[in-house]
């Protein structure tokens, strides 16, 4: 099992380099249907500020709880205010969280915004089956290597028939060994917002 799961893991990690899921900077926590919002509606649901703590460091706990508090107390005046205090907190528990982890916050994002393995990453935390996304992302790496490499490999052959030829060998070389670096890395240690959005950039 514990092979399994560290194999998940780098497939995971590395094929969301691969995939290009940057955008902005792995941001599903800013999605309206992402898991920090999720978290925010059954807190307001229940009226238990403690599912969305753990999204925010424990310094900030404080500025959580007040938005929690006057949002309760705000949305029982109307339907428009419930709307505005829902995402008025919502907007402040991504913020926070963001902060939190050195990211800026452009707003929230639409329902459906969420990349494609993203959606697939929280649907197999949630269905506790992780094999099939650890296959397709699998695949998805093994392709973009080999895609590189057989631009390489071509273009060395003649890479000093002329300087324009050299340059463009060059070209090929460094977007493959790259590539392969920024896996690596991912494989052995994981990947953060900002590392992985770092390997998305450096590999394209």
């Amino acid at each position: 099992m514990r092979i399994r799961s560290l194999v998940a893991t780098a497939a995971l990690s590395a094929g969301l380099m691969v995939l290009g899921l940057a955008t902005p900077a792995l941001a599903h926590c800013d999605s309206l249907d992402g898991p920090v919002v999720a978290d925010a509606r059954r807190a307001i649901a229940t009226g238990d500020v403690a599912p969305v703590l753990k999204w925010i460091p424990t310094d900030d706990e404080a500025e959580i709880r007040s938005a929690f508090d006057m949002t309760l107390t705000v949305r029982g005046e109307s339907d428009a205010a419930r709307t505005v205090a829902d995402h008025y907190f919502y907007e402040t528990l991504i913020r926070v969280h963001r902060a939190g982890e050195g990211e800026g916050f452009t707003g929230l994002k639409p329902a459906g915004s969420v990349a494609p393995a993203i959606a697939a990453a929280d649907k197999a935390l949630t269905d506790g089956e992780v094999d099939a996304l650890a296959d397709h992302l699998a695949d998805e790496i093994r392709a973009a290597v080999r895609s590189r490499f057989a631009e390489a490999y071509t273009l060395r052959r003649s890479a000093d028939a002329s300087v324009e030829q050299g340059r463009a060998y060059v070209a090929a070389y460094v977007q493959f060994t790259h590539f392969a670096e920024q896996a690596a890395r991912l494989v052995e240690g994981g990947a953060s917002h900002q590392h992985a959005d770092a390997a998305v950039h450096e590999s394209h």
